[in-house]
């Protein structure tokens, strides 16, 4: 199969004919019909994981079953399916509980082993971590809501529990920015999305944002205080000790933050403002994806058309345009997502 491959960590990134991976028991094989490239992919690039080279990133994908594994009960070839990133063992008491997304033996593509960034991507324990894609909806929106999407989903619903008629402060509008600005607005949320790109905010604007804030080096919490006298909930959906503090300082007392964005390390551990967590009671949670078996409720709205994950897509490119993107990925002024078509 042609495959995205990375030799070293943030190095020059290669497409090469490499073999099929391996079907594990209780696995099936995806042929992967679009792939999401997403900031958690550089990441990876960068060193900020742990992976094993050579490796093939990638992580949100949908496609259609090429094989199955011993074991596989719930799933045949040709199936049309999508998966989350996070793939949970599917035996453990987090698992069966409908937390995979939590396992502490899970397995995720493109990070722990190959990922979708190729013409197929391995998923482990079939039966717990693959979802069926409704005929109407694309394989593209559907690899969307592998990562950034649901995760922004469970984020403003699981974690948050945003309520019609509050206000969420979103910093960020990349594709898990974006994706909570529209699941806010269609929860009933009033949004504050804030950027340093100004076609991001124009397109967070569009999806029904109702402030849009440049990230100009100015007072973006005072400037939020002053909308909204302190925002019930934030996300912080970059991952910077600046994005992070922006989010969390522009919280009401009693908000609630939600922390998407990952945080690498930066002369130790990063310095979060915990002092105002203290004093005025904040919650500080994490959303770190969402498990299968709470797709049928976020499908269920995307099949109604109250949520269209599709408007976020920018562009199509395929793997070899993709491998010269990843490494910019970090700097480059992205409005939207990013899908990859392997057969490009």
């Amino acid at each position: 199969m042609r495959a995205m491959i990375m030799d070293r960590i943030a190095g020059p990134l290669s497409v090469q004919e490499v073999a099929a991976p391996e079907l594990p028991a209780g696995g099936a094989a995806i042929t992967v019909a679009a792939t999401g490239l997403c900031r958690s992919d550089w990441h990876a690039w960068a060193g900020h994981d742990d992976i094993v080279l050579p490796h093939v990133p990638g992580h949100e994908f949908a496609g259609v079953v090429a094989a199955v594994g011993s074991g596989v009960t719930k799933w045949a070839v040709g199936d049309r399916v999508t998966a989350p990133f996070v793939e949970g063992c599917g035996a453990c008491g987090w698992c069966r509980a409908g937390a995979a997304q939590v396992c502490p033996d899970q397995q995720q593509p493109g990070f722990t082993h190959w990922g979708s960034f190729a013409e197929q991507v391995v998923v482990h324990a079939a039966d717990t971590n693959l979802v069926a894609i409704p005929d109407g909806v694309s394989f593209e929106a559907a690899a969307s809501l592998g990562c950034r999407f649901a995760t922004a989903y469970r984020a403003l619903t699981g974690r948050a529990g945003l309520a019609s008629g509050e206000w969420v402060t979103i910093v960020g509008a990349g594709g898990v920015g974006l994706s909570a600005v529209m699941i806010a607005k269609a929860l009933g949320g009033n949004v504050v999305a804030v950027d340093r790109n100004p076609a991001a905010l124009e397109v967070a604007a569009s999806l029904g944002a109702d402030h849009v804030l440049a990230a100009d080096g100015s007072d973006v919490p005072a400037r939020v205080h002053a909308i909204t006298g302190g925002s019930h909930v934030s996300i912080d959906g970059v991952g910077s000790e600046q994005t992070c503090a922006d989010a969390l300082l522009s919280l009401r007392r009693h908000g609630r933050h939600v922390q998407i964005g990952l945080l690498p390390p930066v002369d130790g551990h990063p310095r979060v403002p915990m002092a105002r967590v203290i004093a005025w009671e904040l919650a500080v949670l994490g959303s770190h994806g969402m498990a299968a078996a709470d797709y049928p409720g976020m499908l269920a709205l995307i099949e109604s058309g109250a949520l269209e994950p599709q408007k976020l897509i920018e562009r199509v490119i395929g793997l070899d345009e993709a491998a010269g993107m990843l490494a910019r990925f970090d700097t480059a002024n992205v409005a939207g997502m990013t899908m990859i078509d392997p057969t490009r």
